[in-house]
């Protein structure tokens, strides 16, 4: 909770340690430096996000949501998931992942399939159409990449971001 509210305040410049300490009688805050990293992961998150989304849109390809879809159905076995197994292993909330799935399958990207008797169970399965999709996302993806992480960190630096990420995970 309080994380979120250091974020927020950044944005609007208020000194949430002034207005913090005036307002609660909460002993353990985190460090200065913690909450700044805190928001540096925070900015870094959104502009790298914001500047691949904006890779895609120039390259006349739908959003990072739809990459995320189709990577997942495609490393999977036999290319299918359930639903809820797309949505464990995306960012997606659960509504914003059924919408997703009915515009891929409007699109012919995937299918869903029964797989019980009754046929209320369904796979998510991932058509050849949507492998080449996934496939063409993956060159301006990969660019986007190189360009926005690689071309400001060099590889011991990465290497080092992402062991300390790692703790979170």
């Amino acid at each position: 909770m309080h994380m979120h509210v250091y974020f927020l305040a950044s944005i609007v410049k208020i000194d949430v340690d002034a207005f913090m300490s005036e307002t609660s009688s909460r002993p353990e805050q985190p460090s200065a430096e913690i909450t700044q990293a805190w928001i540096s992961l925070m900015r870094a998150q959104q502009r790298l996000l914001a500047a691949i989304e904006a890779d895609f849109k120039a390259a006349g390809l739908p959003g990072l949501g739809w990459y995320d879809v189709l990577w997942e159905l495609h490393r999977a076995d036999g290319g299918r998931l359930r639903p809820f197994e797309i949505e464990e292993r995306t960012l997606l909330a659960q509504y914003n992942l059924s919408r997703l799935i009915d515009r891929l399958e409007r699109h012919a990207l995937v299918e869903r399939q029964t797989f019980d008797t009754d046929g209320r169970g369904r796979w998510v399965v991932i058509t050849e159409k949507g492998r080449a999709l996934r496939a063409a996302m993956w060159t301006i993806y990969s660019r986007s990449i190189k360009t926005h992480i690689g071309g400001k960190l060099a590889d011991a630096d990465a290497v080092q971001l992402a062991k300390l990420l790692s703790r979170f995970t």
